[in-house]
């Protein structure tokens, strides 16, 4: 993923006048470039406030916009902020990926004509909107300009379209000519063209495509402590026993839906990794980490922690689908927050994580309803398909107040952290936990 990416927000500027976009509860790296243009047609009329419902994450809203409703024709007064449940078309167009839609209020500009169509791009894009570009590398040839793009496999048939139509359609628009290696084989993306503005103009639109078609990737990898001392995995079969003796006649509460003792584990972010070599870049990113702080948060020591206490994940006890431990530190301090938040900072800069907390929610999953019909399921995680179809996964909740209540407190171990792991989902190493794809050491 590109490291120019930084957070960014714009207003619109035409003939020295502006129109502000407010906005709230979108991911940093993205903002929205507005254009201006006739849409009486759209049914869009001149004039007044208008608030429109946006999908930050949606490919095939792209260039797309969805009037709500006019606030008057005085400029003033803007609409709130609200939130309005996708369609089920919007939904299976992937458009509930990543929450409702966003509705936000539009104040219009002193000038006509009124928007008419919002594109949605990563926010280092925009300084590729005119010459010079420095994100991109654009070397001059004896034919034109030419420019590369590094890019798994596995994404290129998003480039390409359905019959070629959307590589097609970029060459077109930007006047280039758009090489793609063929499926299967890793390699380059390459841009030619004779004009500079039209190989960044390319590039910038294969980079949202790629961007776009990525977030909507199933998760394959995690990074993540192990938990699986045998003390601690005693004493969650000692727990797992008593629930089930006490509590089995709670509703939904049986023996399928506890964690695997041997894969007992502390997620500090999900990544999607489509090739070896984002796996290496993913290594080396830990190591940069290992160097730059997290030796001096550890003190080159494994840092000793316990795991204790219960805790449900939604707002009713009496309908729980998830229960976890808590970890803390054994010593009181804050080292594993900060290190965690430090590590999940850092990949999220790089693109490597998508930023969708600020801090590590540090918990155990020790029940979870999901594994009730997949034991190999793994919590929210497993909403999409390899193609972005949303999954609906039917859940039945527990009554979880009976265990709260008697296992509030419950002490399951202590543990020494000594490794960070880039574990691969669904898989099984020899231990029975998480296939390890590399890990870094404290000491």
């Amino acid at each position: 993923m590109a490291n120019h990416y930084k957070q960014s927000l714009i207003s619109i500027n035409k003939s020295s006048h502006r129109a502000p976009l407010k906005t709230a509860g979108l991911p940093p790296t993205w903002m929205l470039q507005l254009k201006l243009g006739r849409v009486e047609r759209k049914g869009l009329e001149r004039g007044g406030v208008r608030t429109l419902a946006l999908s930050p994450l949606t490919p095939k809203h792209t260039s797309s916009y969805f009037p709500a409703r006019s606030q008057g024709g005085d400029g003033t007064g803007a609409a709130p902020l609200r939130r309005r449940r996708p369609s089920a078309r919007m939904r299976n167009q992937g458009g509930a990926a990543r929450g409702n839609f966003l509705t936000l209020p539009l104040q219009q500009a002193p000038v006509s004509p009124p928007i008419f169509s919002i594109l949605l791009v990563p926010a280092g894009f925009m300084e590729c909107a005119e010459e010079p570009c420095d994100a991109y590398e654009v070397v001059q040839t004896q034919q034109g300009f030419r420019c590369t793009v590094k890019a798994p496999s596995l994404l290129y048939k998003h480039i390409v379209g359905k019959r070629g139509d959307t590589r097609k359609k970029l060459e077109v628009e930007t006047k280039t000519s758009i090489s793609i290696p063929k499926p299967g084989q890793e390699g380059e993306i390459v841009i030619t063209g004779q004009h500079r503005s039209g190989v960044i103009s390319a590039r910038t639109r294969i980079d949202v495509l790629l961007l776009t078609f990525r977030r909507k990737q199933p998760f394959t990898h995690f990074l993540a402590f192990f938990l699986n001392e045998v003390e601690v995995q005693e004493r969650f079969l000692k727990f797992q026993e008593e629930v089930l003796e006490k509590c089995s006649m709670d509703h939904g509460v049986d023996s399928t839906i506890f964690q695997n003792p041997k894969k007992l584990h502390l997620t500090i972010g999900m990544l999607v990794l489509l090739s070896e070599q984002e796996i290496q870049q993913t290594c080396e990113m830990l190591q940069q980490c290992k160097k730059e702080f997290i030796d001096d948060i550890s003190g080159g020591k494994p840092l000793e922690v316990e795991m204790a206490g219960i805790e449900y994940m939604n707002d009713d006890p009496g309908m729980v689908d998830v229960l976890y431990a808590k970890v803390h530190m054994k010593d009181g301090s804050n080292r594993l927050q900060e290190l965690v938040d430090r590590v999940l900072e850092r990949f999220q800069a790089s693109g490597l994580i998508v930023k969708e907390w600020n801090s590590v929610k540090l918990h155990a999953t020790v029940m979870n309803t999901l594994f009730r019909k997949d034991p190999n399921a793994e919590g929210r995680y497993n909403l999409h398909t390899a193609d972005g179809k949303y999954i609906f996964k039917e859940r039945e909740s527990f009554d979880g107040r009976n265990i709260l209540k008697l296992f509030e407190n419950f002490y399951f171990g202590t543990l020494k952290l000594n490794s960070i792991h880039i574990s691969q989902r669904f898989t099984v190493d020899s231990f029975g936990n998480y296939a390890s794809c590399g890990q870094i050491d404290f000491s």
